[in-house]
């Protein structure tokens, strides 16, 4: 698609944009107000990095709870990983808690605690890919940079009816957000586009009714605005087991630390069979003894496959162990280990099945 092939559609749908989030902006945490004062970068990145795969409510109160026990980038950079994963657990895809961590080392003791201002040098940065990068630097410094998240290419896709499936589709899709995007202002037309995207532009039953450039949408006037963007089909996820293993004792429960490399890397959890993404786990215990084994206690999915998990529950009175990894947690504040969603699953089974 030629850039300058819809130059005045594209100044059209700019200033719509533009006049919509003016009144009617979401008030988030990490937001300033449109037209405002530039908001923190620090803020701003660390919503970026929560907001990836992850909706916006279910990031608002990570976000206010990260940004109240570290307040700044140095902050978090003098915390343990440890507690940093710990506080993110819940929310997914912990590689990114890692290289949050990895990120706020690098900006306070490289950069002096300030984050760089162009795209290309925030490209640079643990953990910060283009989206992010583009986000940053229009958001958080006011440069015109070109941002694309899943709600902006959903709208940009059916305005222009960008047919090519992705991923092949994204490359169209960024030039056509190239073209409206205004050269001042870009961080709020960005954030005006998610909104349009997560609040009208919806990828069921568009509210296009109310929608600010329903004239000039092109699958809107074919009539078919769900069938964009076009997506390849869905391939079957494969399934994997898991077994965990329950060890109890004086009302305090045994936890490993996964290892460092790998699926929710450096977690605390319980012990378990080395299940992977791409095998099942052995089932062998951690130790001998007596086990109660209860099938398939949770499903959990993943973004490639799912997993099934067995719960084996060690019943002999004697517990030998003593390996370095291992931590006894009580169990009245198992809330407080911060283990991630799957591990917290088979607990809450566990505990609920006792009563």
């Amino acid at each position: 698609m030629a850039v300058d092939s819809f130059s005045a559609k594209a100044r059209k749908i700019s200033a719509n944009i533009g006049a919509h989030y003016v009144d009617n902006a979401r008030n988030l945490p990490w937001r300033s107000p449109p037209g405002g004062d530039l908001p923190d970068p620090y803020h701003v990145w660390l919503s970026e990095i929560m907001l990836q795969q992850t909706t916006v409510g279910a990031v608002k109160s990570y976000f206010e709870k990260f940004t109240a026990r570290w307040p700044t980038v140095e902050c978090l950079a003098a915390a343990n990983e440890a507690d940093v994963l710990a506080a993110w657990a819940g929310l997914g895809y912990y590689a990114r808690a890692r290289n949050l961590h990895k990120c706020a080392v690098h900006v306070a003791e490289k950069m002096h605690g300030i984050f760089p201002r162009k795209e290309s040098e925030l490209l640079g940065l643990p953990g910060v890919g283009a989206y992010t990068a583009a986000a940053i630097a229009a958001i958080a410094f006011g440069k015109r940079a070109v941002v694309v998240d899943a709600n902006i290419e959903r709208l940009v896709a059916r305005l222009f009816a960008i047919d090519t499936p992705l991923p092949k589709g994204k490359i169209e899709i960024r030039a056509a957000m190239d073209a409206i995007t205004p050269k001042q202002g870009a961080g709020d037309f960005a954030q005006a586009c998610m909104d349009m995207g997560a609040t009208i532009c919806t990828s069921k039953n568009p509210k296009c009714d109310i929608c600010p450039v329903q004239k000039q949408c092109a699958a809107f006037a074919l009539g078919n605005m769900e069938s964009f963007p076009v997506k390849p089909p869905k391939k079957d996820k494969p399934v994997r087991r898991a077994r965990f293993f329950w060890i109890e004792r004086q009302d305090r429960i045994l936890l490993a630390t996964r290892p460092p490399k790998g699926m929710l890397g450096g977690m605390r959890a319980l012990p378990d069979d080395g299940w992977a993404a791409g095998n099942d786990g052995h089932a062998m215990p951690p130790i001998a003894g007596k086990w109660q084994v209860h099938d398939n206690i949770v499903q959990h999915s993943f973004t490639h496959f799912s997993l099934e998990v067995d719960l084996a529950v060690y019943q002999d009175e004697k517990i030998a162990t003593n390996k370095d990894e291992n931590i006894w947690w009580p169990l009245n504040d198992i809330a407080e280990a911060g283990l991630p969603t799957l591990y917290a699953k088979a607990v809450k089974w566990k505990l609920k099945e006792e009563k």
